[in-house]
Formats: structure tokens, sequence, C-alpha cells
């Protein structure tokens, strides 16, 4: 502890911020008009410095967040000094500060008593920002251009004053103008409390300690940091994962790292990953930055704080003209499942280093099934974006979770009756996945199975998915998770299979299912107790064919068969040997 501050004050102060970044999350979903805001959960909150410095995190989407540093940036390079009481700026360009398209900016500067003294920030996914698909995600665009509307930092609040002419801009050029004008409401209303809370925290304890404290808590977390890290073997350790394909080339696409452990010190270089590609899931570097905080921060001490000291230990790089660091006009949109693949390669490369803290891959990250189109009598549009979240891998010394969000995300399912009751669908199935899991010592977390039927006349679906080819990894032994699939049953026909990234136009009565992948094993499978083995098959999570395949262990009327699975596994000793 510094000793500008006295601990009990900075305990007290630290909590303040970190409940506010909190109301404010909350605060989103209560006011958010649209589904994939509301229901899913696809927002984040945060509370800076005024010089852009991230204090405390909300419990959202952990991967905007990272993001936020070179978003503050942007925003100070246009405005500098030119911020006021009443102002707000929104932007979404992913070259000058944002990540893609539907992910909007807002900060709001809080003044006390005309000195600046901090942001609230709310990032919200919209459901739609115009492009050449609805829901402005597709991954088959090819450059930024189709992917929607384009903002730069621009005030939609001057000294309170709103600026219509912006409003009128983003409302004639996204499909659904009601539900992005309340969203951008929502994140109006959230900032404001973020505000108001922050200078009731401010005037109870004065200005002077208040930024005394801000120093000190960026401090504080870059102290606990270098603690951990300096614990670590110095060295250089490496690894690499696979995205399956762009959606128009299905060669596999690399994604390598290095993380050089130097004293207290992390350098991680992303050279050697693929140049940038031709379909949407360029990734700009802002967001690699923010998988690569995320991987870390999940391997470091829960006490470690969510603020911008962490990041100061940190470099991190990546070759412009890859597709960590994409040249303009680079499309961007579908950047996430490049970020989710981040966080696998660095937690594979951290898991060489401090292996007890590390999970084996999860589902990939969530999977996107969109549908969106018209009503045939009314031509009212609607957009249906549903992110599946999946699977966690295998723990050390807990199995994985079934069906829950990627830590990347925070997010949730939207629920079936929210889906049925919006939009003109059917959900016919939705169920955890037998035998997804990753066999292991501890077995991965199962994936889950969506079927939607589609009742409106017509509509494009749009689908971004992933770990078709390149599974979930195991760790230590443990097994990979079976890979997704993405199936459509047309005019009544079988399921085909389809690529993992698809769009194209489907019909009433068309089905689509998505089989998400599970999470990757941890550990030898024939180290896990065979009652365990027993228990995951009478619960439906593993099929005894599995049971007998994976872990040599024989299931039969609801009982292991003894004699049956050490006969198994004194051959497979044997054969090893």
């Amino acid at each position: 502890m510094s000793t500008a501050i006295d601990p009990i004050t900075f305990a007290v102060l630290k909590s303040a911020v970190e409940s506010i970044v909190d109301d404010m999350a909350y605060t989103v979903m209560r006011t958010a008009r649209s589904p994939i805001v509301r229901d899913v959960l696809d927002y984040s909150t945060t509370m800076c410095d005024a010089e852009g410095r991230i204090l405390a995190q909300a419990k959202t989407v952990a991967l905007h967040l990272g993001a936020v540093p070179d978003a503050m940036e942007a925003l100070l390079a246009h405005f500098g000094d030119n911020l006021a009481p009443g102002d707000v700026i929104i932007f979404n360009d992913p070259y000058d500060g944002g990540m893609h398209l539907p992910d909007i900016f807002m900060f709001k500067p809080i003044f006390q008593e005309e000195r600046h003294i901090g942001f609230s920030v709310v990032i919200c996914h919209h459901c739609d920002v115009g492009g050449r698909v609805p829901g402005s995600n597709a991954s088959d665009s090819t450059e930024i251009f189709q992917e929607g509307l384009r903002i730069p930092p621009l005030k939609l609040y001057d000294r309170g004053v709103r600026n219509d002419t912006l409003l009128n801009i983003i409302a004639k050029n996204v499909r659904l103008p009601d539900l992005v004008i309340g969203d951008l409401e929502a994140q109006l209303a959230t900032c404001a409390l973020g505000e108001r809370e922050l200078l009731r925290v401010v005037e109870k304890y004065g200005r002077a300690q208040f930024e005394t404290f801000l120093a000190d808590f960026l401090d504080y977390g870059e102290r606990l940091t270098r603690n951990e890290i300096r614990q670590w073997p110095d060295g250089r350790y490496e690894f690499v994962d696979y995205i399956d394909g762009d959606g128009f080339d299905e060669s596999p696409i690399p994604i390598k790292v290095a993380i050089t452990v130097a004293g207290d010190q992390l350098d991680v270089d992303f050279s050697g990953s693929s140049p940038q590609v031709k379909g949407a899931i360029n990734s700009t570097l802002s967001f690699v930055k923010s998988a690569t905080y995320l991987a870390v921060r999940c391997v470091l001490d829960s006490d470690v704080p969510n603020n911008s000291g962490v990041y100061r230990c940190i470099d991190i790089s990546a070759p412009k003209g890859s597709f960590l660091n994409p040249e303009f006009p680079a499309p961007v949109a579908a950047r996430a499942l490049t970020g989710y693949r981040v966080a696998d390669t660095v937690l594979g490369a951290l898991s060489k280093i401090v292996p007890a803290r590390v999970a084996a891959a999860g589902e990939g990250g969530n999977s996107v099934v969109c549908l969106g189109g018209y009503d045939k009598e009314t031509r009212e549009p609607f957009i249906m974006v549903d992110m599946i979240n999946g699977a966690l891998g295998a723990r050390a010394t807990k199995d994985g979770i079934d069906a829950i969000t990627n830590p990347s995300q925070n997010m949730s399912n939207m629920p079936v009756e929210i889906m049925e009751s919006t939009y003109p669908i059917r959900i016919e199935e939705y169920s955890l996945r037998p035998d997804s899991c990753g066999a292991g010592e501890t077995r991965g977390g199962l994936g889950v199975i969506r079927q939607y039927r589609l009742l409106a006349h017509d509509a494009i679906l749009q689908l971004r998915a992933d770990r078709y080819d390149h599974k979930p990894y195991g760790l230590f032994g443990g097994g990979e998770a079976a890979p997704s699939r993405n199936l459509l049953s047309s005019g009544g026909s079988g399921f085909e299979l389809l690529s993992s990234k698809v769009t194209r136009n489907v019909s009433r009565g068309d089905v689509i299912r998505h089989e998400q992948a599970g999470g990757g094993g941890y550990g030898d499978p024939l180290a896990r107790a065979p009652e365990a083995v027993l228990e995951d098959v009478i619960d439906g999570k593993i099929t005894a064919g599995f049971a007998r395949e994976h872990f040599r262990v024989v299931v039969e009327n609801g009982a292991i068969d003894e004699k049956a699975t050490a006969k198994l596994r004194g051959e497979t000793e044997e054969v090893l040997a």
C-alpha cells in the first residue's frame, strides 16, 4: 500500500468505484430496448479517470473493456481540451478507436466544479447499424463499407444540447431505429447515473483525496500484477491455435503467440499469425489487446483489481497487415470470433507457465445465428441475433461447466420465450449435447444444441461458428472436445451439413440446427474415477459407448461391469507399454 492514503479509506473508495460500474451495468439491462442488449447482455460499463485510464470494470462483456484505453486515446486525440460539462461522445469506427460497427461506444466526461475528473463509459452491441445484411455482423463482407454506418468520434450532446442531426443520420441508416435509438438512450441514462454516483463519492471524500486514491489504485493494480509475474519462470513460451477459414477460403488461419516472461514484465508477440483475410474475421489491434489482457487476468489472483494498472505490465504487438492488426478498409464485423481464439491461444501459452491456473479450451466463443427479414404483409423488419453460449474446458481439479458463457463474455443465452414472442421463429430443441465434452481426469463441459424453425415467408440466415476442424484443445493428456456443426433442413428434406460461416436465403418451414462444441479435457482420461464416469452416463451427459471408448469404463444396465472394465483397462495398459 502507498502511504498517501490510509488503507481503510482506500478499501472504501475501491468498493465504491466498483459498485458504481456494477450499478451502471444493471441500469443498461433494465432500460435497454433490444433483446441482444437486454437479454443476451452484450454490453459493458466502466469508469475511467480524466486521462482515460480504466478504474473499474463491471461484470459484463470482458472482451470489450480492454479496448477502452485505445478508444480513449482516439477520443482525446479528437477533442483534447474541447470537453465540457454536458458533453456526450459516441463512435464505432474500428479504424478510429472502435472495435466493430455494431459496438457503439458512449463516453460522458465528468466534471466537478469545472475540473475534469473522469469519464462514464458504456458500450452496447446494437441490433443493427445498417449495411448489406440485417444485424450488420456478417462474416462474408469484404470491406468495411459493406458493414454499416461508420461513426467517428462525435458529440451526441454538446454542453447539454442534443445533436439531432447525428441522431437523424443514425435513425435513417438502420433497419430498427426505435430499438437503436432506445438503446442509445439507455446508454445515455447509464452514463448519467455513473456521473451522478461518482460525484457523490468525490463530494463526500473531497477531490484531492479522491485523485490521490485514483493514482494509488492504478499503482496498486500494477504492483499486485508484477508481484505475481515475478514468481513465474523467465523464458519464452509459444502456442498456436487456428480459425477454420474466413468463409471464403477454408484453409486454416493460424494465430501464433510467443509470451516472454522477463522479471515482472510480459511481452506478448503475435508475429507469424495469418496476414489479413478477405472475410470479416479480421480484428483491430485494440481488440487483440483486450483479449490478451483478459487471458492474462484470468490466471492472476482474484484480488488483482480490473484496472489499467494491470495493463502496464503487458506489452502486446501484432504485425501491421496481419488479421490481428489489419490495414484499412479490411472488414471486421465478425472480429469477436478472432478475439475468442486469441484468448484461447494466449491461455494455451500460459498453460506452460502456470499450468494449474489454466483450463482446457472451451467451446471457442459464442456461435451467432442471425435471421433477418421483413413481414410479408406489413413489411415490418425483424432481426434476431442469437449468440449461443456453450461450455467451459476442464480445470485442474474440476470438470468444465456445461452450457455456460465463455469467460470472455459474461453473456446469456436468449430465453426461448423471448425469442418466440418477439420473432417469427419456433425453437424446436434447446438441450445439452451428449458426448460433446473432451475426456480427461476432469472432463470438459457439454455444449448446447439450438434448433430453429422459420415461420416468416423468407429471411437471410447468417451463421458464424468455428471449431469445426480445429477442435477445442485438451491439456496435459486431456482429449479434444467434439466439433461444432451447422445443419439446415430445407423444404422438408433431411439435414445437410453447412460450412462454419454461412450467409444465405431461407424460407418458411426451413429448420436451422446448431450443435456447439464442448470443452476440452484435462489430464489422463484413465485417471478419472470410474464412479464419476458412471454418474455422467446415468445423467445422460455421455453415452456408454463414449465411456468405453474414452475412459475404458464398461457401463451396462446402469452399473459398472467391473470385470469388463478391468480387462479393457489392462489391455490398454499392455498396448501402451
